[in-house]
């Protein structure tokens, strides 16, 4: 059995939540008062047996923290693990590509991808996507520009999208 250990925290949107290892690995960042089940639903998927210890994160929260406070580059810093299968990691990794401030749609994802017939799988792996914010799932958007899809959700995703400058106030 493995110990991972977690942190919670109040921070300019909301409460969250941080699931990280022995090494301060980020392993997954979720809103617990969103829904609380898809963190423990996605780490027993992907670690079958742990246990979860409460413990505070000596540079995690701290970056979060500088991000949402308005450092654009603060979430660079952190060292994550995401897991997933190949095509997971694959859109995962896309997702690092939306700049700063920009969104793009499913579709468009799907496409950057090679196989725009995938936009289906592209949006359940985006909501599978175990550490939001470091792999900005909130920045994409319907192909109509509407907000949809967030685990956070959808005033969460308005909020980051206001605080990246990707939406007018």
């Amino acid at each position: 059995m493995i110990t991972l250990y977690i942190e919670e925290f109040d921070s300019p949107c909301g409460v969250l939540s941080i699931v990280f290892d022995e090494n301060e690995t980020l392993l997954h960042l979720d809103f617990p008062d969103q829904e609380n089940a898809r963190q423990n639903t996605l780490l027993k998927k992907r670690f079958k047996k742990f246990t979860l210890e409460q413990k505070n994160s000596s540079h995690i929260k701290a970056h979060v923290l500088d991000y949402l406070s308005g450092n654009k580059t603060a979430l660079e810093n952190i060292i994550c693990d995401l897991g997933g299968t190949v095509f997971q990691q694959k859109v995962w990794q896309a997702l690092k590509t939306i700049p700063y401030g920009k969104t793009i749609s499913y579709l468009d994802l799907a496409e950057q991808l090679g196989n725009k017939k995938a936009v289906r799988a592209v949006a359940r792996a985006n909501a599978l996507n175990p550490i939001s914010l470091i792999y900005p799932c909130h920045r994409v958007i319907g192909s109509d520009g509407s907000l949809t899809g967030y685990a956070g959700g959808l005033d969460r995703k308005e909020w980051l999208l206001k605080h990246e400058g990707a939406l007018l106030v």
